[in-house]
């Protein structure tokens, strides 16, 4: 026993001796051999099997299927950051970078800039200061955000008006997103054109009985100043959304009826394809979803309808897609506990499943020109990986168009005859390449010849079963001279975040392998509550957030020790947001387990944390306190064990997982006498914009390298 003792004690100091390596360092030495061009970058053309890709100062057409240079077909007098050509064509719309960016941010997602219009006779016209700006179908209006409200550029009489009059900061908006849809149902542009481009149906938000939050900004300035927001909380009042469509012709406003309930959410509208105004409605609990659809005549039927005793994943843009006038797509996992796609008609309700089995649809890609094929993204071949198929509505005919193993992303032409896909493993780089709707390479997107090197450090997957007969799945990623006579401390790196997934068999980085190349292992599992693995694993957590995924981290942590490779006096853990709520719930709850935990912007009270995001998982807090109050870490503060050596890290100007969580921990932890180390970063917003992005992680790097 002393000498094995005596042999993990040298190997320890051996490792916290060894040359170190720096976060940019690793940077470096990870960057891929071979480039290619991002196929997310690619915009496909309307009506054509053409893109578009923009090269500095041009905007160049390109065939999908046809290599060689491309045509220029804009060119701007600065760097264009953005562009978007009108549907008929003749005109554009675009941002310039000329020596700094117009972007100023609003919150995460959102901002407003300055835009030029490209008007056919060769002018420009400059409008400043707007947000999420769109060309009508016709070609003849451009609608933008401007000061909560709704503007309107008619293009045809060059005259811009406002279709709305009452916007007010932190009271109402209309055509944009509060702060808590933008975040939770990820979008800002609250209007939609109808087909034939004359009327715009938008949502109104009444703010004004919303609580505010008040943010400090500092900046370097003689006084600080307050910035305030309203931000609605687990359990308090909401925005009250209305419906509205204007006339452009007319210039008349009616109201659309959103039924009896106001405290609900409206996270869709939109048009189908033969021109009916149709939305999403959801309840404040989110355990029911409605499809919408309005008639000609102003009279409504619901054409879908999803319950769950739990809660109905909340829904997207990509949930519902419209094929024509009757039939349509639904993504849903409630009928089999496995997302899947049915087949609906408006006038006849649900008509067939379209795939089916123990897996999950993760996209609906695209259709066929035909309509009569869909092409989908999916986990059957393995929870950790994504291929792309190919099916009928009927159901039939399934085909697997890209099966090499490994994690695929997809981007369509306009009709699927070609499509931009890129492809990566843990043992092979990234490539990138233009297929045909069979999956046969057309043409490559590589810049360099693809390299057959295979990165340096790749994850090794494994399974281990936990006290209470769970089969998980993790990952280890081994130091380059590993040795598995010696014993190594070990990271777990984690999330956690219910639907959320990180073991994945895809080529990727962060900061935590430069731990792997000072000799370090770093873990990852995905517990409970995670996705892809079906609806009763994820749902499992509901109602009980930070209960039965930090008992997963414990158990994870617990296996590890067992292993003969893995110092267990020498095991860490780290999250950001959520994955420091849980760094934190493990480290008090971890008796002494973990020598090391670093969290966050962690959500330390689900009390904290906005109504969207924090009732779909744990209800409301009236009516399940116990879900919110026994796992958050603010209440068992007292347990953080004199063993374990805790950081916590948050930037002052988050506006998503407020600095509060982190004050009030503080609060806590110094009730309770316990020691800590804190990092603040004044201004930064929850990813450590615009300037400690590198800083953070090099601090998280050096915290390992002392304390772990």
């Amino acid at each position: 026993m002393r000498k094995i003792l005596t042999t993990v004690a040298l190997f320890a100091v051996a490792v916290s001796a060894m040359a170190q390596v720096s976060y940019l360092e690793m940077i470096e030495a990870r960057r891929s051999p071979s480039s290619y061009i991002a196929p997310q970058s690619l915009t496909p053309v309307a009506g054509t099997h053409q893109y578009m890709e923009l090269d500095g100062k041009s905007v160049v057409l390109y065939d999908y299927a046809k290599p060689g240079i491309g045509e220029v077909v804009f060119t701007a007098k600065g760097v264009i950051m953005s562009y978007d050509k009108s549907p008929d064509g003749t005109m554009a719309i675009y941002e310039l970078w000329d020596g700094g960016s117009p972007r100023q941010e609003i919150y995460r997602h959102s901002f407003t800039s300055d835009y030029y219009i490209a008007c056919p006779d060769g002018s420009t016209i400059k409008i400043d200061d707007v947000r999420d700006v769109s060309f009508s179908p016709d070609s003849k209006f451009l609608a933008m955000g401007y000061n909560n409200d709704i503007f309107v550029y008619d293009l045809t009489t060059n005259e811009i008006y406002s279709i709305t009059q009452d916007g007010k900061w932190n009271h109402i908006i209309n055509g944009t997103t509060d702060w808590v849809y933008e975040e939770e149902y990820g979008f800002t542009q609250a209007y939609a054109f109808s087909p034939d481009g004359r009327e715009i149906a938008y949502l109104k938000f009444d703010e004004s009985r919303v609580k505010e939050f008040e943010m400090m900004r500092y900046d370097a300035e003689l006084y600080n100043k307050a910035y305030s927001f309203k931000y609605p909380k687990a359990g308090e009042e909401n925005s009250i959304v209305t419906m509205h469509v204007y006339n452009l012709y007319t210039k008349e406003t009616r109201q659309i009826d959103l039924g009896e309930e106001t405290d609900q959410y409206i996270p869709r509208i939109g048009y189908t394809p033969a021109g009916n105004l149709f939305f999403y409605r959801v309840n404040r609990l989110q355990n029911h979803f409605e499809v919408v659809m309005v008639e000609a005549d102003g009279s409504q039927r619901v054409i879908y309808n999803e319950k769950d005793d739990r809660y109905v994943e909340r829904p997207s843009a990509e949930t519902v897609t419209f094929i024509d006038g009757d039939r349509f797509i639904v993504r849903e996992e409630t009928t089999t506990g496995w997302f899947h796609l049915y087949l609906h008609s408006v006038s006849k309700g649900r008509l067939n499943a379209i795939t089916q089995g123990e897996w999950e649809v993760t996209q609906l890609v695209g259709l066929s020109a035909n309509k009569k094929t869909l092409y989908y993204m999916s986990t059957e071949q393995s929870p950790e990986e994504r291929h792309l198929y190919s099916i009928g509505l009927d159901g039939l005919k399934k085909t697997c168009i890209l099966s090499k193993p490994g994690y695929w992303r997809v981007y369509p032409s306009a009709d699927m005859k070609y499509f931009a896909a890129e492809h990566s493993a843990t043992d092979c780089y990234p490539t990138a390449a233009v297929y045909d709707a069979k999956g046969k390479v057309v043409r490559t997107l590589m810049l360099d010849e693809p390299t057959e090197a295979k990165p340096e450090y790749q994850r090794n997957y494994y399974t281990f079963t936990t006290e209470r007969g769970d089969e998980l799945t993790y990952f280890l990623i081994y130091p380059k001279d590993y040795n598995p006579e010696k014993q190594y401390p070990v990271l777990i790196t984690q999330y956690s975040g219910p639907g959320s997934q990180q073991i994945e068999n895809r080529y990727t980085t962060d900061w935590e392998e430069t731990l792997a190349r000072n000799g370090y292992i770093v873990a990852c599992c995905d517990g409970r509550g995670t996705g892809f693995r079906g609806e009763a694993f994820k749902k499992v957590t509901y109602a009980n957030l930070g209960f039965a995924e930090v008992e997963d981290q414990i158990s994870f942590a617990r296996h590890l020790g067992r292993q003969s490779f893995v110092d267990a006096k020498r095991i860490g853990i780290y999250g950001w947001s959520y994955g420091g709520f849980m760094a934190l719930g493990c480290s008090l709850k971890g008796d002494g387990l973990f020598k090391m935990a670093i969290a966050v912007a962690p959500v330390t009270s689900w009390r904290y944390y906005d109504s969207i995001y924090t009732e779909i998982y744990n209800g409301l807090p009236q009516q399940n306190p116990a879900g919110y109050d026994n796992n958050s870490p603010i209440n068992f503060a007292d347990r953080l064990s004199n063993n374990t050596r805790l950081l916590i890290i948050h930037g002052t100007a988050d506006d998503n997982v407020h600095f509060q969580n982190t004050m009030e921990m503080c609060r806590a932890l110094n009730r309770a006498g316990k020691q800590y180390d804190m990092m603040v970063y004044p201004d930064q917003n929850h990813s450590m914009r615009p300037n400690d992005m590198v800083n953070i992680r090099q601090k998280m790097v050096d915290y390992c390298l002392e304390h772990l």
